[in-house]
């Protein structure tokens, strides 16, 4: 499926929260940082209103060769004073199309995009241990595990967040 990438628009927001089935991959997705399940449609916008106002956040959605919405992520610099290093959040696809190597396109677009576009030259993310289809994909993308792991304290447990780095040229 041809597959390219856009700014985030508001409209996107019901959309992308409609695919969230329940608790766990609410979390999963949003590290507890987006609001409680289940999610009435607006909680991006919301969440995204402050950030969208500096040039230091990109969320960008992803379309298929028809129009339709099939995923999102979020690029943003996590030390402002560097500019070449960027960090992947809230990646998603929409569930009907998972398991199809759509995730690993679109994150194949979002290399690109910092690459080209932001002129990064190091790529991080941050993923849950418990969700494996996740890691997969951004390994078959080229990232690998820093050996650096987090705890989050989340509603339904407390998950271990393993750190993710690609370098690109």
């Amino acid at each position: 499926m041809p597959m390219e990438l856009r700014k985030y628009q508001s409209e996107d927001s019901s959309i992308i929260c409609s695919w969230i089935k329940d608790e766990k991959s609410l979390y999963q997705w949003s590290a507890n940082c987006i609001g409680k399940f289940p999610l009435t449609g607006n909680e991006m916008n919301d969440l995204y209103a402050s950030e969208m106002k500096c040039n230091k956040f990109i969320p960008l959605s992803a379309f298929d060769e028809e129009g339709n919405l099939v995923g999102h992520l979020r690029i943003r610099y996590p030390d402002e004073a560097n500019s070449y290093v960027v960090r992947i959040g809230f990646v998603i696809i929409d569930p009907i199309l998972r398991g199809n190597g759509n995730g690993k396109k679109m994150m194949q677009l979002a290399i690109d995009y910092a690459k080209n576009i932001l002129n990064a030259s190091k790529i991080t993310l941050g993923v849950f241990s418990n969700n494996d289809c996740a890691r997969h994909c951004y390994e078959s993308v080229g990232f690998r595990s820093t050996g650096e792991t987090e705890i989050y304290k989340m509603p339904i447990g407390e998950w271990e967040c393993i750190e993710m780095e690609l370098a690109i040229s």
